[in-house]
C-alpha cells in the first residue's frame, strides 16, 4: 500500500471532505487537475498529499505515477482547540476550532481482462 498522510491540519474535517470526495477513486492525473481547479482552501494540502504519495510510489515501489489511482482518502477529526470569545455583555462563549487528519492510500491500476462471452444465436420460429 503506498500512503501519505497529514495530521493536525487546522481546517474542520467536514471542509476538507468536501475536496477528498471530489477525487476519490479517480486517477492521480485526474485528481490533480480536479484539485487545481477547486475553488475550496483545502485543495492546497492536500494536493501536496497526494504529489508526496506519488513519491512515495516511485521511490519506494518504482512504481510510475501513471499507473496509480486514489484508492482511498480519508479524513478524520483530530484535535480541538478550546478557545472563548467575549459575546453579549462581556460574556465568554466558547470557540471550537477543529483539526482534520489526512490519509492518502493509492494503488496500482490493475487493466481487467475482458471476458468474451459466446453470442448465441437469436432463436427463430
Amino acid at each position: 500500500m503506498i500512503t501519505a498522510s497529514l495530521q493536525n491540519y487546522r481546517i474542520s474535517p467536514r471542509k476538507v471532505r468536501l475536496v477528498a470526495d471530489m477525487i476519490r477513486g479517480k486517477t492521480v492525473a485526474e485528481a490533480k487537475i480536479i484539485l487545481t481547479h477547486a475553488s475550496k482552501k483545502a485543495r492546497h494540502p492536500i494536493h501536496d498529499l497526494i504529489d508526496s504519495a506519488v513519491a512515495n510510489a516511485s521511490h519506494n515501489f518504482k512504481i510510475d505515477n501513471t499507473a496509480l489511482f486514489v484508492k482511498e482518502i480519508r479524513v478524520d477529526q483530530g484535535y480541538v482547540l478550546k478557545r472563548s470569545i467575549p459575546m453579549a455583555r462581556g460574556s465568554a462563549f466558547p470557540m471550537k476550532k477543529r483539526t482534520s487528519h489526512v490519509k492518502v492510500v493509492l494503488a496500482p491500476v490493475v487493466e481487467k481482462a475482458s471476458k468474451k462471452k459466446a453470442v448465441a444465436a437469436p432463436k427463430t420460429k
